[in-house]
């Protein structure tokens, strides 16, 4: 049975991107946090896939349902994981951990969603696709989870340090990573020709410059996210 190598091929661009990202971090979250964030991250997938239904059942239009229904929703779910399960924490420590639990949350997500893309779209003696939609996807609906993540992280962890204004910061780090991912998803199933390809690069580029600075200066932040 082909079955478990679509689980493997859908987890691994997470769990590649995962080991990658936790290098930044100079001073170790447990196993034990990082696995759970993964694992709510995951979880997160079910009422996001239940509103992201819900709402494609009302006709509001391709450019809304993708900006709304899905980007919206997935952004904001991802950040709730964090919110409701890291946030409060004692493994919350410093200012680069809001930026590293939003990018394990978010790698958590897209793993259940790569596996879900694996079962739908593929048929099971389709071993090689299954091992390419895998490698598409670690370059690009993962990559693109964990750097939107990762953004709202870096407001995150700003608002910490500016608190009377922190919700304007944090709505502010999830509105541009909602546009940036409905842009995304657009440009990838409306748009014809080159622009189908440039327009998603080129988002995934500024995402990718965004996050790493974002990262260098957030480690330099005091630790005052208590």
């Amino acid at each position: 049975m082909i079955y478990p190598w679509y689980i493997f091929f859908g987890i691994a661009p997470s769990i590649i991107w995962l080991l990658i990202f936790l290098k930044k971090d100079s001073h170790p979250e447990s196993n034990r946090m990082i696995l759970k964030i993964f694992f709510y991250g995951a979880l997160a997938t079910i009422p996001t896939a239940l509103i992201e239904v819900g709402i494609g059942s009302f006709p509001i239009g391709e450019i809304l349902y993708f900006m709304v229904g899905v980007a919206l929703v997935e952004e904001v779910f991802k950040y709730l994981v964090v919110k409701k399960r890291v946030v409060e924490s004692s493994e919350f420590d410093e200012p680069v951990d809001a930026m590293l639990y939003m990018i394990i949350a978010a790698l958590g997500f897209a793993a259940v969603e790569n596996i879900l893309n694996m079962f739908l779209l593929l048929k099971p003696q389709y071993f090689f696709d299954a091992f390419l939609v895998g490698g598409i996807r670690f370059v690009g609906a993962t990559f693109l989870h964990a750097l939107c993540s990762g953004l709202v992280g870096y407001y995150l962890a700003l608002s910490f340090l500016y608190t009377k204004r922190r919700f304007k910061i944090i709505a502010k780090g999830l509105l541009i990573a909602v546009l940036l991912h409905g842009f995304y998803d657009l440009s990838i199933i409306k748009i014809e020709g080159m622009a189908k390809f440039i327009i998603p690069i080129i988002i995934l580029i500024f995402l990718s410059i965004f996050v790493s600075l974002g990262f260098q200066k957030v480690k330099k932040l005091k630790s005052i996210c208590k």
